[in-house]
């Protein structure tokens, strides 16, 4: 999907949200959990029913299915081809933080921009640029790269400033001499709103993921504030907030009010 796409959907529907699909039978609704023989897939494809005019994008948490063995391959498939095929406006995510040499990393994007139809990776890029620039050569397929993330252990090597730029810094500078680098984009937590200003500068027109907002304590006002540019270049991510937010058979009803208040907030703020 070319960038210019997601900014239409994004005016369209006055919304940066990215739904992030994180599905735990530990957390479902137990009624859909007993009587279902695919929960994984029943579930996120109801909450993706009932939210889909509210977000602009879809994060599906690999690890989720990936727990699940070959049932939940087979529900992950099936899910990225069922919301390709019904929402094709929709800018799909796999959150799979992949990164291996050259090679290796060619098989990964195979596997999830041809066999599964995603449109973007998350990219753990620490093993630099062979590893990855093979998913750069897929036209209008991008990669997220992990700048500043927000969980607490971000501040053990993200922010470390011994003799240079902090690490995520480098990242974020290094990355755009490779090729393709405009079809990179980047992990910036909403907890770590402070730097985004800093971080614009060095990256001012590259989409950033953000995830932290809602549960995690970010603030989404902060976010736009330092981190929106001219195309708004924000992709916020709601995953438990929307996903659990209720538990019982009235369970997609409950994610519509959540997200319909994220999508509330999000348009008083584009406005």
């Amino acid at each position: 999907m070319m960038v210019q796409t997601i900014f239409e959907q994004i005016q369209l529907k006055k919304s940066f949200l990215c739904l992030g699909l994180d599905p735990d039978l530990e957390k479902m609704p137990a009624h859909l959990v007993n009587s279902s023989q695919e929960p994984l897939f029943d579930f996120c494809k109801t909450i993706v029913d009932h939210v889909q005019h509210l977000c602009v994008a879809v994060k599906i948490n690999t690890a989720f299915f990936e727990a699940y063995g070959v049932q939940g391959y087979v529900a992950l498939e099936k899910l990225i081809q069922y919301i390709k095929s019904h929402y094709p406006e929709l800018f799909t995510i796999a959150d799979a933080k992949r990164g291996d040499i050259g090679n290796t990393s060619l098989r990964y994007a195979k596997a999830f921009f041809e066999t599964m139809p995603f449109d973007a990776i998350t990219i753990a890029p620490y093993m630099g640029k062979d590893s990855v620039e093979p998913f750069l050569t897929y036209k209008d397929k991008h990669a997220i790269l992990l700048a500043l993330t927000s969980n607490e252990g971000a501040t053990d090597f993200q922010l470390e400033t011994k003799n240079s730029d902090s690490l995520y810094k480098q990242v974020l500078t290094k990355s755009q001499t490779w090729n393709n680098a405009k079809q990179l984009m980047y992990v910036v937590g909403a907890t770590k709103a402070e730097h985004l200003a800093e971080i614009r500068k060095l990256v001012p027109d590259a989409f950033l993921l953000v995830p932290g907002v809602g549960a995690q304590g970010g603030s989404l006002e902060e976010v736009f504030l330092h981190g929106a540019n001219e195309n708004i270049g924000l992709l916020v991510n709601s995953s438990r907030g929307i996903l659990y937010a209720g538990n019982d058979e009235d369970f997609a009803e409950a994610a519509l009010k959540a997200a319909n208040e994220l999508q509330q907030q999000m348009e008083n703020l584009l406005r």
